[in-house]
C-alpha cells in the first residue's frame, strides 16, 4: 500500500521521515497538496505493507491511502 502522512509541523514532518529511515522504510519527503491539508505544506509519502497502526506519531495530522488514484483518509488526530 502507498501512503501520504501530513504533519503539523516541518520538524514533525523531517522527525517522521527520519523514524522510517530508521525503521527500514524507503521515504520521501514532499509537498502536500491543499486538498489534503493546509498545515505545514510538507507530507511523507512510503509504500509498506505493514500495519501502520503501529507507526502513528504525535506530530501526524492525518494519514491518507492511495486507492484508484484517490487519497482516502484513514487516520485523523482530530
Amino acid at each position: 500500500m502507498e501512503y501520504t502522512v501530513v504533519f503539523f509541523t516541518h520538524s514533525g514532518a523531517i522527525k517522521y521521515h527520519r523514524y522510517l529511515n530508521s525503521i527500514g522504510i524507503q521515504n520521501e519527503t514532499m509537498p502536500v497538496p491543499r486538498k489534503l491539508s493546509s498545515n505545514c505544506g510538507i507530507g511523507v509519502k512510503f509504500k509498506t505493507d505493514q500495519d501502520i497502526n503501529s507507526m502513528i506519531t504525535e506530530d501526524i495530522d492525518k494519514i491518507f491511502k492511495m486507492d484508484c488514484g484517490s487519497h482516502v483518509e484513514l487516520y485523523s488526530c482530530d
